[in-house]
């Protein structure tokens, strides 16, 4: 609850929040793991003089699989585990949008330590978000992502959001479709390319399938984002026959074939479009004029001579770079490879030759049967989103791990990402207030999505207009406690940041109520 005010709400736990006036105080149970006797004692301390506040921190922790804020109970995302201290990584957050696992499901930027910058639950649970990452647009950063239900393949759409965590926009495909979860890619150009799947009726008796079948069509769109115009459609089945495919007709003629599963979308260094389809084993460089397709890398039809080590399985996530090579997520078959890894290939178009230029594998032996990606970053390090296992891992140009952690092991992200971000929450910091040690208060401070801030600052006083510093704590994570003792009536707190200037003040929580 935001907003101008005074006074407490009670809520789960037993906190005092700061919201609507008039609430008792109620005792807290260890709700956050934070025993006040476990603590630094105190007791015995000299009584407070008159007027005087004590401030210090506390060491909290959310035991169990996922994360719980005495100030933002309403938050509760999986927690991570960091396998241990980042070194020599790239700057920037880590950009996850974990799934079924326990928590909540929603887009969450992550720090180096595992701790949750921003969480956005998604209120419906039938829906999952997935995509999530940082992007351009009309010449500034946004976050966006695809939100919507799926199975193999999804139905709904993108979300951008500003650095104060607004919406920007949200986009749909077009034509009477439903973009895929697969990509959202926004391009120089502020439009978005997208990947849809298309049911459509379709005889497959020659295939050894029903006469009265339904192809499940893979389709790329390029849509304008302020007006939601389709201003190029890519369908595979005009491109690429069936005879491509490594998939089985569906054992249930009512399901689908998915022959293609298009799995990603990139802008290549000319202009064109790199396509690469899971089941095919390939990758397609697309005209982006025409629609026709100008090679294949990889699969039954590759236009390429596939060198040692550059043949994929069940594939994610082509992309080029700028020194000519293209990555790819290769997952493997769940039956015939040991591990999944990330391939970056030197993809000669003189020569019509492919090349292993590099593998990164996971020291320990991930296999990932879907999903996926791998993001090379600005100083040559590659991120890395091991899919449908729990883990997004970190490494050098030259492949030496340099970060990993994992989520519990029942959830996933489709992809994961490190972006740089700066973000400013239109909000004010949320407060809540529970009994502490030596008959004090614990204060409980975050503010959801705001990545300058260094210092809490504890304000005390007898009325809204009497508040007055107190004493301040580093910021401890996504959520700080801070013990409290006091006469005062009222405590706020007020974020500061690396220069000591205020960033925003939560409402008071009267603690004498």
């Amino acid at each position: 609850m935001k907003g101008k005010g005074l006074g407490a709400e009670l809520t789960r736990g037993g906190f005092l929040r700061a919201a609507g006036a008039g609430a008792a105080w109620v005792a807290l149970a260890g709700t956050l793991g934070c025993d006040p006797a476990r603590q630094p004692d105190s007791a015995g301390a000299a009584p407070l003089r008159p007027g005087e506040t004590t401030v210090r921190s506390l060491h909290t922790s959310s035991p169990g699989p996922t994360r719980i804020f005495g100030s933002r109970p309403d938050l509760n995302p999986p927690a991570i585990a960091v396998d241990g201290p980042a070194e020599g990584t790239a700057p920037g957050y880590i950009f996850v949008a974990p799934k079924k696992g326990p928590g909540q499901d929603g887009p969450m930027i992550v720090d180096n330590a595992g701790q949750p910058v921003w969480f956005r639950p998604l209120n419906n649970g039938a829906q999952d978000a997935m995509d999530f990452k940082a992007q351009r647009y009309k010449g500034r950063t946004v976050i966006t992502w695809w939100e919507g239900e799926h199975g193999a393949y999804g139905w709904g759409e993108y979300v951008l959001l500003d650095e104060n965590y607004r919406e920007v926009a949200r986009v749909r495909a077009g034509n009477g479709l439903y973009g895929d979860h697969h990509e959202f890619l926004i391009t120089d150009e502020d439009t978005a390319l997208i990947t849809i799947y298309d049911e459509i009726p379709y005889d497959l008796s020659p295939y050894g399938g029903a006469a009265d079948g339904t192809l499940a069509e893979g389709v790329v769109q390029e849509i304008d984002i302020e007006t939601g115009e389709v201003l190029f459609e890519w369908r595979s089945l005009d491109h690429v026959p069936l005879e491509e495919s490594h998939r089985d007709l569906p054992d249930d003629p009512a399901n689908a074939h998915d022959y293609f599963h298009i799995n990603s979308v990139a802008v290549d260094d000319d202009g064109d479009l790199l396509v690469s389809a899971r089941v095919t084993f390939a990758v397609y460089k697309i005209d982006r004029r025409t629609g026709e397709v100008i090679w294949r890398l990889g699969g039954k039809n590759s236009d390429f001579e596939m060198g040692e080590g550059t043949e994929t399985l069940y594939q994610h996530d082509a992309r080029r770079h700028p020194d000519g090579t293209i990555t790819l997520f290769d997952n493997g078959g769940i039956y015939v490879s040991e591990q999944s890894r990330v391939v970056k290939i030197q993809a000669d178009t003189d020569e019509m030759s492919a090349t292993l230029a590099r593998e990164y594998t996971h020291p320990d032996g991930v296999l990932a049967a879907t999903q996926g990606n791998a993001q090379t970053l600005p100083n040559g390090n590659l991120f890395v989103g091991w899919g449908s296992e729990p883990v997004f891992s970190e490494f050098s140009a030259d492949g030496e791990l340099l970060f990993s952690a994992r989520f519990p092991t029942e959830a996933e992200s489709y992809r994961a990402f490190r972006h740089p971000w700066t973000g400013r929450p239109d909000t004010v910091p949320d407060l809540a207030a529970a009994p502490g040690p030596d008959g004090g208060v614990t204060l409980y401070a975050s503010w959801n999505g705001a990545t300058e801030v260094e210092t809490w600052e504890v304000l005390a006083g007898p009325s809204v207009d009497g508040l007055e510093p107190a004493g301040s704590v580093p910021r401890s994570g996504f959520e700080t406690a801070i013990a409290v003792r006091t006469g005062a009536a009222l405590l706020a707190v007020r974020a500061l940041d690396g220069s000591g200037q205020g960033l925003g003040t939560s409402r008071a929580v009267n603690i004498q109520a």
